[in-house]
């Protein structure tokens, strides 16, 4: 291919993306679902609330959510236990400064645990979230993030869910979090192993879909944030500013050519 016919090419990348970015507004929706069954207690739950709300304002988080303004990424937040009891604490909502994460940060903080079945219906929580998300179709990537846990105990279970789920485009990430204190000889890592290989093998969803962990509540906001750096990752624009011309020998004039998109 000559040098006329890549630059032309690379014009018309640039400009798609361009058109895509003012078409669709959103690179990303994320919504989380934190676990409120009856194996997480009042302070387990401050833990919770808290540890997401803090790692929403962690430096390294706030500099991926900001990365690209013009298509900024949708947050929604929801807490989950039994079949029927999934609770929105925040509606989606487009991150475009450090405002929207004080006031998510202040909701979070000020929420108070409700009456909840004292159940585990992952199932659920996972068909709820998928349904939240099909409300973002415009966003470039849709990503689920359960927290959790325990293993489902009521209603469908995840891995039938799975085949039914997969066909909606979504990817499914679990942050799984094990025992807060050792219990005789320390067990807290085979059990978290334990569970993470079933969150592993039944419920997270998509070819880069992963598991963090955290070991204990008191772990929580440090793998919210790993967790959410490891998410914000994904498909990056690059800057569409001019690059300093690059000349080709033979061809009597000098061009700028910049990749359309960057994966960090």
């Amino acid at each position: 291919m000559g040098v006329r016919p890549v630059l032309f090419l690379a014009l018309a990348l640039t400009l798609g993306l361009q058109a895509s970015v003012v078409r669709s507004g959103c690179r990303q929706a994320l919504a989380l679902a934190l676990d409120i069954s009856g194996s997480v207690d009042t302070s387990e739950y401050r833990l919770q609330m808290q540890g997401v709300a803090n790692a929403l304002r962690h430096p390294d988080v706030v500099a991926a959510l900001m990365e690209l303004p013009s298509a900024p990424v949708e947050l929604a937040v929801f807490e989950w236990s039994g079949g029927d009891h999934q609770n929105l604490l925040i509606p989606w909502t487009a991150i475009t400064s450090t405002g929207d994460l004080d006031r998510i940060a202040g909701t979070l903080f000020a929420a108070r645990r409700g009456i909840a079945p004292p159940v585990t219906a992952l199932g659920q929580a996972m068909s709820f979230g998928v349904d939240l998300l099909d409300q973002r179709q415009h966003c470039w990537k849709r990503t689920l993030d359960i927290s959790g846990d325990g293993r489902n105990n009521s209603g469908p279970q995840p891995r039938d869910l799975r085949p039914v789920l997969k066909p909606r485009g979504v990817t499914v990430n679990a942050l799984v979090i094990g025992s807060d204190a050792p219990h005789g000889n320390d067990l807290r890592q085979v059990e978290i192993g334990e569970l993470s290989s079933y969150f592993r093998a039944e419920v997270i969803l998509g070819p880069d879909a992963f598991v963090e962990t955290a070991l204990g509540f008191e772990d929580y906001e440090a793998a919210m944030v790993r967790k959410l750096r490891r998410e914000l990752e994904g498909l990056a624009v690059s800057d569409l500013s001019p690059l300093p011309p690059s000349r080709y020998s033979g061809s009597g004039r000098s061009s700028t050519v910049r990749p359309a998109l960057a994966h960090p």
